[in-house]
């Protein structure tokens, strides 16, 4: 029997366990804490653990859910899905702290193939002398949930949807370059995107691209399936969407271009129209209300305390803190004497080269809708000025030029240019025409980029610091 094969019989064997009464593991009570030694050790060291530097303290389970059975008389696997809540010391309520998605493989030994993914041997409790491991590395266990999504509906709290038919038998593979999340490409058909911090709410990687296919976007692929925890507001769990075969991300494209001494002029020009398309496919598809002064000063505020809050946390930031701040000064004070009248709407939230692909054809498609991951999930999903977006592209092409030697600040400052008529060609509004909310966007950009280089890439820092300085003298973009 082929391993596809043998998937859809232990997934056929999982449902008709199902159907009797068998939701969630033995003993569940008991099985978090049986886990908690082996996840204390490996949670912190996941790329995608957004507590970093923080004491983790316990954990309480939100949810626990057989995908595939545990079962005792069979060397595995299993496939254990839990939402797991994460306390640290300053969080003394329990229903506080991050929530995890954590797909969990359970076997008696562990093929050498798999070594990599080891979490584990459970010391007690209903596990006690299985292995636990990362399961989304077992392509038998990967390959198991395709199988689910082709045939969708509900396993205790999981609630899986499909939107068109899916392609059976291909072979699953982990994407090395994880970030917040986990992805898994499907022969070079699909690719399903995990998220591993889940918040109560519709997740605008799936919203996103589900509004702008209705809408007749060709920009964005649009979901093939997706699954969910149900709730008083569901958590979104995963997203299943076509896999862009033979697609090159725009970083690698324009560092390629660098090395080879060749301008990005009309690549950053086509991204700025697909850009524009985007914007103008969400602006049909979803409300677009206009900031009154009372949200525009709310958007100051939270600049400038984001401002404030990276100075505390990288001194570096100190001495150009009251020249950055006249690029949302400018802003409040335009909103405060009744100007700008700015539009809002859904965007992108974390637009930059690597959030976009080139096909064979040359045709541009943006990617990853999720927005910036730190961010809490209704700020994610709330309008906002389109420029926020075209901000994020500008610094992502100054990334580009700044991370290759020598510095070519012409090259970036040909491709910001370009980029601006793209869109303002595509959608007839030329983003430099609201110099005051493009600063303060991008000089948020930059303050944020600081942050997240201190604290991850400190061999970064000086790239965005170079932006910081220049905006801190600057007017206007």
């Amino acid at each position: 029997m082929s391993e596809a094969a043998s998937t859809r019989v232990a997934l056929a064997k999982s449902t008709t366990k199902r159907t009797a009464g068998r939701r969630v593991p033995p003993d569940t009570a008991d099985l978090l804490a049986s886990l908690a030694p082996l996840l204390h050790e490996w949670l912190p060291r996941q790329r995608w653990f957004a507590g970093k530097g923080q004491a983790v303290t316990g954990f309480s389970l939100v949810a626990a859910t057989e995908i595939l059975p545990l079962d005792a008389s069979a060397a595995g696997p299993g496939l254990l899905h839990l939402l797991v809540r994460v306390r640290h010391p300053d969080l003394p309520d329990r229903s506080q702290g991050d929530c995890y998605q954590l797909l969990l493989g359970v076997r008696r030994t562990l093929p050498p193939r798999l070594a990599g993914a080891l979490i584990g041997r459970v010391a007690e409790g209903p596990l006690a002398g299985r292995i636990l491991y990362e399961g989304l590395h077992d392509p038998r266990v990967a390959a198991l949930l395709l199988e689910r999504f082709r045939t969708p509906g509900s396993l205790g709290p999981l609630r899986f949807e499909r939107a068109a038919p899916i392609e059976p038998g291909l072979v699953p593979r982990v994407l090395d370059t994880e970030q917040s999340n986990s992805s898994l490409v499907y022969g070079d058909t699909y690719i399903l995107k995990i998220f591993r911090r889940v918040f109560p709410g519709t997740n605008p990687d799936l919203e996103l691209p589900l509004a702008l296919g209705r809408a007749g976007c060709g920009r964005v692929p649009a979901p093939v399936a997706w699954f969910e925890a149900a709730g008083p507001e569901p958590l979104t769990l995963g997203v299943l969407q076509p896999f862009l075969h033979g697609a090159e991300d725009g970083w690698q494209l324009a560092l390629a271009a660098l090395r080879a001494g060749r301008d990005f002029v009309p690549e950053a020009r086509a991204l700025g129209r697909a850009t524009a398309e985007v914007h103008t496919a969400l602006a049909t598809a979803l409300p677009t209300p206009a900031l009154p002064p009372s949200q525009t000063r709310q958007l100051v505020d939270q600049m400038t305390e984001r401002l404030e809050a990276a100075a505390r946390a990288v001194p570096a930031l100190v001495p150009y803190v009251p020249g950055l701040r006249t690029a949302f000064d400018a802003v409040a004070a335009l909103g405060h004497r009744g100007g700008g009248g700015w539009a809002a709407q859904r965007v992108h939230g974390d637009l930059h080269l690597g959030q976009t692909l080139r096909g064979e054809d040359g045709f541009w498609s943006l990617i990853d809708f999720e927005g910036e991951p730190a961010k809490p999930l209704p700020e994610r999903r709330s309008p906002q000025p389109p420029v926020r977006d075209v901000a994020g592209m500008l610094r992502s092409f100054d990334y580009a030029a700044r991370s290759h030697r020598p510095w070519n600040p012409g090259w970036a400052a040909h491709c910001r240019a370009a980029y601006c008529e793209g869109y303002a060609a595509a959608s007839g509004t030329d983003p430099r025409g609201e110099p005051e909310l493009l600063r303060a966007h991008e000089t948020d950009k930059a303050v944020y980029e600081v942050l997240y280089e201190a604290r991850h890439r400190p061999d970064w820092l000086p790239v965005p610091m170079a932006a910081i300085e220049r905006l801190a003298a600057a007017t206007a973009p």
